[in-house]
């Protein structure tokens, strides 16, 4: 479970988000952060049991950084208002797919996938879709997947079939998406529960042959 005041925190650094505020709430942040490492290594290690490399990670191989890039951004707020890792056996920069945790107050999510990859490995999903439409659909169609996600696979999609592919076939609605992600909403309160953890790593175990599949056709 998550700490009540972590949320706390990221609750008032969002009315507040600006760098004497944080510096002057230094220790705050320092407590949230050590409660989230602490739920990270949770992750991993529960992860670690259905999908071994996983297990070899350290926290700090899967937590982003609070602060954010304001380089390309008209917004100019310093911080993220949210505490996010992504579990990826060969790290938080790899390619391929992985299992995502977002916690952030009124809008916390697990997800998990593949977002915006590039072209070369999305044409590599597209064509293990279009090959393997029948173990894919077996993925989509799991009580376990369905009941974790039940909007399936999410994420921006062309309006036309891409080159090569035609409207009659009948993984085309897949095949025309652009990435290739689920995703599982948490409430504060669910967040807060003592069962998080145990919740989090069951929706993540039934992301995980959507994972594999997708790791499967771009390694």
């Amino acid at each position: 479970m998550i700490q009540s005041s972590t949320l706390q925190f990221l609750k008032d650094l969002r009315k507040n988000n600006n760098k004497s505020w944080f510096d002057a709430n230094r220790k705050r942040y320092d407590q949230a952060k050590e409660d989230f490492i602490s739920q990270v290594e949770k992750i991993i290690a529960g992860i670690g049991q259905f999908d071994t490399p996983v297990a070899a990670l350290k926290a700090k191989d899967c937590m982003f950084r609070i602060n954010r890039d304001v380089r390309f951004s008209k917004d100019k707020s310093p911080y993220k208002v949210n505490i996010a890792a992504y579990f990826n056996r060969n790290g938080k920069k790899a390619a391929g797919a992985g299992y995502y945790m977002h916690i952030e107050p009124g809008n916390s999510f697990v997800g998990g996938g593949i977002w915006m990859p590039e072209p070369k490995e999305l044409g590599q999903i597209r064509q293990e879709i279009d090959y393997n439409f029948d173990a894919w659909k077996k993925i989509m169609n799991n009580a376990a997947f369905k009941k974790a996600f039940p909007k399936s696979v999410e994420g921006e999609a062309l309006t036309r079939p891409p080159k090569g592919y035609d409207d009659s076939n009948p993984a085309i609605e897949y095949i025309k998406k652009k990435s290739f992600v689920v995703m599982h909403q948490f409430t504060d309160k669910e967040v807060l529960d003592k069962a998080f953890i145990k919740n989090v790593l069951q929706v993540f175990k039934a992301m995980k042959p959507l994972v594999d599949f997708i790791n499967a056709g771009t390694e």
